[in-house]
């Protein structure tokens, strides 16, 4: 990392410069990596609006660019810290690092493991930035490290959706590292894991696969879904039914949440509608990729303005909806 005093100030006055010129004219800043320095610019453009408290430390170091695109937001990682179960959580996908900091905000023991060096190197000087100084940073394949864990509570895993020609993935079985070739053991060492999938997966699909899953929780961000997290626990006994649970981060940062079960959504009475009422209503993005189309509409007494349509309607106004 060529970060030093002189560097961070000058991507801090040139983060609305154009890049392209900056780089043209590299000659006349001798002391300035310019190359490391536009990815700076670039990347920090990347998070400014979805990692706030990262982008407001001067001193950061963006690992990539491609990291900056595909990691959590500050409000999605913020999230995953309830989810947490027990005093130790293990990032088995580290990247830039953003789950593996929030989630660690959660324990007194946390891990974060990352087969790239340079993203573990950078890793290291921002969580020690950010003041989380109880992580450690663990370089090599999650599977091959797993040895050198002998227990930990709760296991995160956000597999690569990218194939080694770029093409995006979506089913769990095409992801990297296999989930589904290594859970069984992830439970063995631990009470619970967490997998972050495509939001593009489909969720009855995916738990044909995962019959360990107690919780499911679609994240949406100002009604754009943004992440499908499968929760897995180690259960003696019965298990229960999986609760799915749609949260929406709205714009006025509150969050909105509608929870619901599979058999709730199937046994569910609707009434239907051939007009619409004083009210029309639609549900947000994340109980739409749910399923919930039945449960809204029972919950809050809606009627279904079509079989196929998922725009409801009533004569109330209803606030909280």
């Amino acid at each position: 990392m060529n970060i030093n005093p002189e560097t961070i100030q000058f991507i801090h006055e040139n983060l609305n410069s154009d890049t392209s010129r900056l780089l043209l004219n590299a000659s006349k800043y001798p002391a300035i990596d310019m190359p490391f320095a536009v990815d700076q610019i670039l990347g920090r453009k990347q998070i400014r609006e979805k990692l706030p408290y990262w982008y407001a430390c001067e001193s950061l170091v963006i690992p990539s660019r491609i990291a900056a695109e595909q990691c959590s937001s500050e409000q999605t990682a913020s999230y995953k810290t309830r989810l947490v179960k027990g005093d130790s959580v293990c990032d088995l996908t580290g990247g830039m690092g953003v789950d593996s900091y929030y989630m660690s905000r959660a324990t007194s023991r946390s891990f974060y493991i990352e087969r790239y060096p340079e993203y573990c190197e950078t890793a290291r000087y921002n969580f020690e930035l950010l003041g989380a100084k109880h992580i450690t940073v663990l370089n090599g394949d999650s599977r091959e490290l797993l040895r050198e864990i002998d227990r930990c509570d709760t296991f995160y895993i956000d597999p690569a959706r990218r194939s080694d020609v770029n093409k995006r993935l979506f089913a769990l079985s095409d992801c990297e590292p296999d989930v589904l070739g290594i859970k069984d053991e992830l439970l063995s060492k631990g009470e619970r894991l967490i997998i972050k999938i495509s939001p593009m997966a489909d969720i009855r699909m995916t738990l044909e696969l995962l019959p360990e899953t107690t919780e499911i929780h679609i994240l949406s961000v100002r009604n754009e879904c943004k992440e499908l997290l499968f929760v897995l626990d180690r259960i003696d006994g019965i298990r229960p039914e999986p609760t799915l649970y749609g949260i929406n981060f709205t714009n006025d940062g509150t969050e909105d949440r509608f929870q619901f079960t599979l058999s709730e959504e199937q046994n569910a009475a609707v009434k239907y509608s051939s007009q619409p009422d004083k009210y029309i209503y639609e549900p947000n993005a994340s109980i739409l990729k749910a399923g919930g189309f039945k449960s809204i509409a029972s919950r809050f007494d809606l009627k279904k303005l079509h079989i196929n349509s998922h725009l409801y309607t009533s004569d109330e106004l209803l606030t909280d909806f």
